[in-house]
Order: C-alpha cells, then structure tokens, then sequence
C-alpha cells in the first residue's frame, strides 16, 4: 500500500513522458486518487509504465521523499497538493506548454480559478514604476482581478502590496519551494498574502531552495495561470520580458506601461509595444478588455465605471479620492469646504467602508 502522495511523487520522477501518465491517472479516477493506493503494481499496469520507467518509479529512496511526504501530511488546513491528473487543476495553466504536473500549494486553493492578471516589473525600479504599479494592482484588484506575481524584490512585491492594501486577492508564484519562500525579506509579505486569503504556489520540492535557472521555469506558471500579463516597469534586459515572452507563446495577452524616453527602465515596455503590446494608460483599458469575461464571473463588474455613483455617501469627496493617498487638507481644499467639515464626512464614509485612512491620508476601499 502507498500513499496518494507518495504514488504521485514517485510518478512525477518517471522521465520522458511522465505526462502522458498523468493523464491517464485523470481518465483511471475523475473524482481524483484515493488517499492510499492498495495496489500499485496494478495501478502501475493499467498505466503502461515502460521498464525503464518502473526502474525509476521504485529507485527513489523513501528515505527521500520522507521529508516532503511529512510536510504535506503536516496538519495544516491551507496546505495541498494538486496534480496535473486532478479534477480542479487550474484549466488555463492545463492548456501551456509542458504545464507543471504537481502544483504546491498554499492558502485559497479555489483562487487559482478565479480570473488572473499577472503583473511584473523590474527589482529595480523607478518612483514612476512604483507609484503605477501599486495603484494599477489596487484598482484591477479592487474590481475582480486576481493580481499574480513572484513576490520578487521590486515591483512585484508592490503589486501584490497594491492588492492587499484594498483587500483584493493576490496569488505569488515562488522560484523556491513553499518551505523555503524567498527572498526571505518578503517573508512578511508572504504571511500577508496568506492571512488575506490568497495564496502561494510552487512547483519545487518544498525544501528546494531558489536558483536562478528556476525564475523561468516559474514565470512560464505566471503568466500560464493568467488571462494577460502586464509589464509595469521594465528594461531590455528584464525577467519580466521573459514572463511577456511565454505569455505569448501561450496566445495569452500582453499589457505595457509607457514612461519615460530617457528611463532606461520604461524600454522594456516601450520594446514591448512596438512588438505589439497593448499600450495601458489608466486600468480601465485592461478592465474594458476583460470586461465579458469578468462579468460572467462577477457580476459586480458593473463597477468598471469611473464616475462617482450619486446614491453613496457624499460623492462629491469620494469623486476626489482614489488609491493614492490624498491629505485630509487637499480634500478640502478640492471640495471647498471647512477640513473640519470635511473630517467630520470622512469619519462617516470610513465607517460606511467607501474609503480608509493609510500613511498619507485617505485611498478608496472599493470602487463605485
């Protein structure tokens, strides 16, 4: 007898056409393995393992997988395992080229169904890529999209914070395994995605450390697991052109934010247009273009418009504040009224849930 677990991971280590396993294993249990197999040797028939194959199957030590095996069986409600040959795969990512065939997974395993945009930018980046691209996440977060990036150094990091700080859902793809998140400075921002509901996922081994010829291999589930993906900010020489690139090899699409002409990180984007990119002002052009899907999925997508609904809470000053901080005294002044005034209505519209004060002032909470 043998473990579902341990069946798949001895699976997964099989060689060339390991695939093709795997979907026989989906064809053999559509509602999934069971959490033990009782007899492998059959099992192992019915799905035609060549000699070679077997040979690999058993020659793994147990002593190896015994580790992971005790991290999956761990008791911990947010912690799984989804394999190629399982019902609830994410289709988009099923429909990529050598799509992973074991999935890590940890927190909302649901999310990895929800509409997805993947957003990445450069380590180094600029104010201007720093201030667009939180405000962006937030905004495309806020209206349906789940924003999913690497939790990388730069931008990628500020993406996610972008989605969280309006309470939007974010999912990051690691280049390390679960138990070994890096880098280990954006563990914090890992436990954050976590505790609001989001999730992070891995191909690797749980106690794999991150390599550098790893990042590629994760970029492909980047943009594999999302409708588009949008570079913010981002040279020639840039990963991020790598997650572009396999987006377009799946027939997904590719969105790029022009800068500046004289900032050597904007012309990675501005390559990217030139290749055809869809050039993105403001998040609308992304939300206009998702729009049918977004809908059918959520029908509050209604919200895509920008003008401020006249049945909530004074819209006169909701119609002056977004999700860039904006002092309680600019408020006023734009409004023309008293700040006291004005404090008094924003006492009322944070309780209503319209808007939230953060480091700077005030930021939506939600779109109208």
């Amino acid at each position: 007898m043998m473990s579902k677990y341990e069946f798949l991971l001895r699976i997964s280590m099989v060689g060339y056409g390991k695939q093709n396993i795997f979907e026989k294993i989906g064809q053999l249990f559509a509602n999934g393995l069971p959490s033990s197999i009782q007899n492998v040797s059959c099992l192992l028939n019915k799905l035609g393992l060549s000699d070679v194959q077997l040979v690999r199957f058993y020659e793994t030590s147990y002593l190896h997988l015994e580790p992971i095996l005790e991290w999956l069986e761990s008791p911990h409600p947010q912690k799984h395992l989804i394999a190629y040959c399982d019902s609830d795969y994410p289709l988009l990512l099923k429909q990529i080229c050598s799509p992973p065939l074991l999935l890590f997974v940890l927190g909302n395993r649901q999310l990895l169904h929800s509409p997805q945009l993947a957003m990445v930018g450069s380590r180094e980046f600029s104010e201007y890529g720093a201030q667009w691209g939180r405000y962006f996440a937030s905004e495309l977060a806020i209206n349906g999209l789940t924003i999913t990036s690497g939790l990388a150094l730069g931008l990628d990091a500020i993406c996610h914070r972008g989605a969280l700080e309006v309470s939007g859902y974010t999912i990051a793809v690691l280049g390390s395994g679960l138990a070994k998140i890096a880098p280990r400075s954006n563990l914090n921002l890992a436990n954050d995605i976590l505790a609001q509901g989001g999730t992070i996922v891995s191909e690797f081994f749980p106690f794999e450390k991150a390599r550098s010829v790893y990042f590629p291999r994760r970029n492909r589930i980047i943009s594999g697991l999302s409708l588009g993906t949008f570079v913010v900010e981002a040279s020639e020489k840039s990963g991020s052109l790598i997650t572009a690139r396999y987006a377009l090899e799946q027939n997904r699409d590719v969105f790029a934010l022009p800068g500046d002409i004289n900032n050597e990180n904007c012309s990675g984007t501005h390559y990217l247009i030139k290749q055809g990119a869809y050039l993105v002002s403001k998040p609308v052009d992304i939300l206009e273009h998702y729009y049918s899907y977004l809908s059918a999925v959520n029908s509050s997508c209604n919200q895509l418009k920008e003008e401020p609904n006249n049945s909530i809470l004074y819209p006169e000053i909701f119609a002056v504040i977004h999700h860039q901080p904006i002092p309680v005294d600019i408020i006023a002044q734009q409004v023309n009224m008293s700040i006291s005034e004005v404090a008094v209505k924003l006492l009322d519209m944070e309780l209503e849930g319209l808007i939230k004060t953060v480091t700077g002032g005030y930021i939506r909470n939600r779109v109208i």
